[in-house]
């Protein structure tokens, strides 16, 4: 597994297992095969794309966008929106959600303790 401590600049395709301690300034897209843990700040959109998973235990400034066959957990923070297009999208007891949680499709579950800014569900 990779493991970045420091900062990156610049946008980012993961497609291995990552574990980030430190920082990305810029848009982060997981795709298939791609398995991260965020433990540190991501300045910018996170997009995680069919077969791609992640964890978010820090922070991640931007929306968060969930493909069709996609995994996420959410246990940090995040500064925009939940877009959740069709995969399963998890918001722990420990998650704060500045923006709101959008379910267009797929699997979307809310611990009640979870502060989440609004909810929105379209058909």
């Amino acid at each position: 597994m990779k493991e970045e401590r420091g900062q990156i600049a610049g946008n980012q395709i993961i497609s291995e297992p990552f574990t980030l301690w430190g920082s990305i300034g810029g848009e982060v897209v997981v795709t298939d095969g791609g398995k991260m843990y965020v433990r540190g700040a991501i300045y910018g959109l996170l997009s995680v794309e069919k077969g791609g998973r992640v964890h978010i235990l820090g922070n991640v400034s931007g929306d968060l966008c969930v493909a069709k066959g996609a995994k996420v957990i959410v246990s940090g923070i995040v500064g925009g929106n939940c877009i959740n297009n069709g995969g399963r999208l998890y918001i722990d007891e420990t998650a704060r959600i500045l923006g709101k949680v959008k379910m267009f499709k797929g699997e979307t579950k809310i611990d009640s303790k979870a502060q989440v800014g609004g909810r929105e569900r379209y058909q």
